[in-house]
């Protein structure tokens, strides 16, 4: 369930719900560099779909961190990790978890071809499952996302000198795709490790999300 704060106004509140919010069958993107929140991101994306059945998580790097789901509000028993590199398996695992799951999140192995990635777009439209792709290397293919998040910069606080606790990280994220109307949007995201997230919209519109 997603919560705003009452002081924002109508506004800001539908324009954050319209972009944050993935249908079923929609694919979100993302594209940036490690450490940026984009698997928190990402999860945050399909955490309204746990109450509909598992949520599933391609692991290629092999740093997929199940607290990370947890922190969104995705149980123990609803998410479900599998570890796969290989270009030709990664499409077979894939296509069969969007038969049977609620969400899917996939990191996308170098190599993997337009064409095999366009298939499991319209599959998981076809399924009316929901699927976040993040590119371990470059980006996915013009159009094929109804959102796309690529992180433009990003700021840790915390950490000064290489040492110390992160408190927060804050997101400079590039929005654009259908669900932004065609119009690319900046979008600040901060994070300070809680299932809560702050959005601010740099053109004028500022919200608080709740995730999970």
């Amino acid at each position: 369930m997603v919560g705003y704060s009452p002081e924002n106004d109508d506004r800001g509140i539908r324009e954050a719900e319209e972009i944050f919010s993935l249908g079923p069958g929609q694919v979100a993107g993302l594209c940036g560099i490690p450490g940026s929140g984009l698997t928190r991101l990402g999860l945050a994306l399909l955490a309204p779909y746990a109450n509909k059945g598992s949520l599933a998580c391609i692991d290629v790097r092999g740093w997929m961190s199940p607290p990370a789901a947890w922190e969104m509000g995705i149980e123990p028993e609803q998410l479900v990790v599998v570890r796969s590199g290989d270009i030709i398996t990664w499409g077979r695992i894939v296509a069969t978890l969007l038969d049977g799951v609620g969400g899917v999140y996939a990191e996308v192995p170098p190599g993997v071809k337009d064409a095999a990635l366009r298939k499991l777009v319209a599959k998981a439209r076809t399924q009316r499952t929901p699927l976040v792709l993040r590119p371990v290397v470059g980006e996915l293919p013009s159009g094929i996302a109804h959102l796309h998040l690529k992180v433009r910069e990003v700021a840790w606080f915390g950490t000064d000198a290489g040492h110390g606790r992160l408190r927060m990280r804050r997101t400079l994220l590039d929005a654009s795709g259908k669900s932004t109307r065609g119009m690319e949007r900046t979008i600040e995201v901060e994070d300070d490790g809680t299932n809560n997230l702050r959005v601010v919209s740099h053109m004028g519109t500022q919200t608080s999300r709740r995730l999970a």
